[in-house]
């Protein structure tokens, strides 16, 4: 496991898990999601899913949370919708009681 802010630097790791998915396109998709580690910032990186070998490469490009506002970034246990762009869009997933909720991780940019 990885450690939360990687020495000598300021980029730490972030992970947002999934409650609903919209595939918008190819390239992007928007999720209602809630932040588990971070805050998740507006740029943040998601580049895996956790339990999973599945390739993603995805850029958090927008964050609309209370009532639809737009904001740079998520604190951790609060929910949001959010935009993500990039390749492995197909690969994300709504949660099913099934199924569970998935979620991705990654790094914030630097700030």
């Amino acid at each position: 496991m990885t450690e939360p802010l990687i020495p000598g630097s300021h980029v730490a790791e972030v992970e947002l898990q999934i409650d609903q998915v919209t595939v918008v396109n190819p390239d992007e998709a928007t999720a209602t999601v809630r932040c588990i580690l971070g805050p998740a910032r507006r740029g943040a990186r998601f580049d895996r899913i956790r339990g999973s070998a599945g390739a993603i490469d995805l850029e958090l490009t927008q964050i609309l949370a209370h009532f639809g506002r737009s904001v740079d970034e998520l604190d951790p246990v609060h929910t949001a919708l959010v935009t993500l762009r990039g390749t492995g869009v197909e690969l994300l997933t709504s949660a099913t009681p099934r199924s569970g909720w998935q979620a991705i991780q990654g790094i914030n940019p630097p700030p």
